[in-house]
């Protein structure tokens, strides 16, 4: 996932529309002309009948790594349409004799990049660095891939995900219909096209132009979504297929919106109690919860500035952001500092210096904005009243008294108002035949709950198995041997562990 600063918060605030969603972070990549929405020219560029191909180059960033792009309809069900150019990156296997084939990686978000994940973060072991080509993909509407854009201007002005009354909730559904059309002209003809769905019919094509028969694929966080609804639509092509972190794509509003929630008061009792027995932490000593409350009540009533960006309001839900983006690394240490600078209305240590205000003559007309678009064709999540709302609401705090404002609150009100039905509708998981699967998933995880794996493991039946790392934290690959090991047995020789096995916390296990 895009790694989030905790100093930021203030300028999260004054741009709301920018602020990090729970599955990770909006995209900010640059794009040009590889992802742009053609017609007949891109068509006849690849004729139909012939296999799909990349041309591989050093990448601009990074000469070590390949870049390429690959021609796609804009609308799958109309393939002699538009395309355009899917964005993707590649590094080979670093021993080519003991090479299995190429491992693509989808990025969480919706929004992150998985070419810049594999171009600038090697996020894999030595062991699977050296046997795969590890291919990170864009997925549609992302990055180089026909970004989906929007006015600047417009993104600046987006409203607090906090709804206070029916007027605050009706300026909302009005601020997405003028944004859904914003974007929807600038998007170049793939803004109706950029679900998961689609996105899995991408996948498959870049599956046939590395001349793989099946597929071998690592997901991240939102990146489980398209692993899942591949096996569904492809079973059969399925070699290995890791799902890490996972989302439960069969959960309505109020159990999206409360599951999510009690995962993150789940890791925030973890910090609590961290906090009381550590003596590093910066509120050892004083009750970490009382010192939270209290700012996020000051929060509510519009009372909290940021030190570290003088004259900026933190609401309660950009407040809530920090601390989420906190959790999923663990970074305790950091956080405590920084709600102990807060409290003191002290300037957080390491955070940036105040930035000019960019002159609007020098901001950029548009910018990548793909999170409402792809988020919001994959979930129906309806609300009809600012009634409905605040029932929510009072729903959530009741499972979370301290995190009353779960990032997936911003994809609820980011789709008020949205066109139904959504292309690609919740439901439970159907995979018949291929797999199995391998699920992995913190036990303590304060964005992708650990409740969504085990759903999604029993929708999968036999045809997935759940490994259960017993830690803290957004993502477990990496954690420690335990982990890391079992996934790439299974990527290597497809051996997965034994249902209900765990691994041990490894922050528990050190001195």
């Amino acid at each position: 996932m895009v790694e989030s600063r905790l100093p930021g918060a203030g300028r999260a605030r004054r741009r709301v529309g920018r602020a990090v969603v729970a599955w990770g972070a909006f995209l900010a990549v640059a794009a040009s002309s590889p992802g742009a929405v053609t017609g007949a020219a891109a068509s006849a560029a690849e004729p139909r009948g012939t296999a799909p191909r990349v041309d591989w180059t050093p990448c601009r960033e990074d000469a070590t790594a390949e870049c390429g792009t690959l021609s796609v309809p804009v609308d799958w069900d109309r393939p002699d349409g538009p395309r355009f150019a899917l964005g993707l990156a590649r590094r080979t296997a670093r021993d080519p004799d003991a090479r299995v084939g190429s491992l693509v990686f989808g990025p969480g978000g919706p929004g992150d990049s998985g070419v810049r994940k594999v171009v600038e973060d090697h996020r894999f072991s030595d062991e699977v660095r050296d046997r795969f080509d590890v291919v990170g993909i864009d997925p549609r509407g992302v990055g180089r891939s026909g970004p989906v854009r929007c006015s600047t201007a417009l993104l600046e002005e987006r409203p607090s995900p906090v709804l206070t009354d029916q007027a605050d909730f009706d300026a909302a559904v009005e601020y997405n219909r003028r944004l859904r059309e914003d974007c929807r002209r600038h998007s170049r003809g793939l803004y109706d096209h950029v679900d998961t769905l689609q996105a899995v019919r991408d996948l498959d094509a870049v599956r046939t132009a590395l001349g793989e028969e099946r597929l071998t694929f690592h997901g991240s966080s939102y990146g489980t979504l398209l692993g899942q609804q591949y096996a569904e639509v492809f079973p059969h092509r399925v070699r290995a297929v890791v799902l890490e972190s996972v989302v439960d794509h069969s959960l309505g509003r109020r159990r999206f919106l409360v599951t999510q929630a009690a995962a993150q008061q789940d890791s925030f009792d973890g910090f609590v109690a961290w906090c009381s027995r550590t003596e590093s932490c910066a509120l050892h000593g004083r009750d970490a919860r009382a010192v939270w409350r209290g700012l996020l009540a000051r929060a509510e009533r519009g009372a909290l500035t940021d030190p570290g960006s003088p004259g900026t309001r933190l609401d309660a839900f950009a407040l809530s952001r920090v601390v989420e983006t906190a959790l999923k690394g663990p970074d305790r240490e950091r956080l405590a500092r920084y709600l102990a600078a807060l409290d003191a209305g002290r300037r957080p240590a390491g955070s940036a210096s105040p930035r000019r205000e960019t002159p609007p003559e020098e901001r950029p007309a548009t910018e990548a904005h793909p999170f409402p678009a792809i988020f919001c064709q994959d979930w129906s999540l309806p609300v009809r009243s600012h009634r409905e709302y605040a029932a929510d609401l009072r729903r959530i705090a009741r499972v979370a008294p301290d995190m009353r404002y779960p990032s997936a609150l911003l994809g609820v009100v980011s789709c008020l108002g949205a066109p139904r039905p959504v292309n690609n509708p919740q439901h439970r998981l159907r995979v018949r035949g291929g797999g199995p699967l391998l699920l992995v998933n913190s036990l303590h995880d304060p964005v992708s709950s650990h409740d969504w794996a085990v759903r999604v493991a029993r929708q999968l039946g036999d045809a997935g198995v759940l490994l259960t790392y017993e830690g803290w934290g957004h993502g477990a690959y990496g954690t420690g041997p335990c982990v890391t090991e079992a996934v790439d047995r299974y990527l290597v020789s497809r051996t997965l562990p034994a249902p209900g096995t765990t691994c041990p916390d490894v922050a528990a296990a050190s001195p």
